[in-house]
């Protein structure tokens, strides 16, 4: 998972290119280091393999809850078309999505933030950003000046798992969807 992660930020950094083709490159670039050659067939199943990523457990009930008290905003690292698989499994309508395909660059940079900001409809003091990755969301939304959540699903495991570390300090940390809409008051 650290050599994903390592290897999706270094590409991700570059010049936007569609996620098929970053997963295309993370692929590669873990191939390479591990003394590998992916066959055309495994980087292009890898490619939409986003398609078939499960939600946590609890994000489907959770999300539903709090979508019946606030407005929900996606700002995804993937594009439009991959989305809408994760969206399906989810089963959660969206007051707003945002990708990276649309804003033309990955999280964590300032660009994105500043379309979330822009197009999101409501004052930036009444943002809250929720998200796993301290790295791609919650550092960078820190410096942007919105209140962040940080769900800390890899809480007493080792590593960071698929995202790089990241020196950033939430406003609230809970372990899962859950919890936030149980703090909320969205779920008994």
């Amino acid at each position: 998972m650290e050599l994903y992660g390592k290897a999706e930020t270094e590409i991700e950094a570059g010049e936007y290119r569609p996620y098929r083709d970053v997963l295309k490159a993370v692929l590669s670039k873990i191939a390479e280091v591990l003394g590998f050659e992916p066959s055309r067939d495994e980087l292009e199943s890898f490619s939409i393999s986003v398609r078939s990523w499960p939600a946590f457990a609890d994000s489907s009930q959770a999300l539903r809850a709090l979508a019946a008290r606030y407005r929900l905003i996606i700002l995804s690292n993937i594009d439009d078309d991959l989305f809408r698989f994760s969206q399906k499994l989810l089963g959660v309508e969206f007051d707003h999505v945002f990708t990276a395909q649309q804003i033309g660059s990955y999280k964590p940079s300032r660009r994105n933030f500043e379309y979330l900001i822009g197009h999101a409809g409501v004052p930036q003091h009444k943002i809250v950003h929720v998200a796993q990755s301290l790295f791609h969301d919650i550092a960078p939304a820190k410096r942007m000046g919105l209140s962040t959540v940080w769900v800390n699903r890899r809480q007493g495991l080792w590593g960071t798992g698929a995202t790089p570390p990241a020196d950033a300090v939430p406003d609230l940390t809970v372990p899962d969807l859950r919890s936030l809409a149980v703090l909320t008051g969205s779920l008994p």
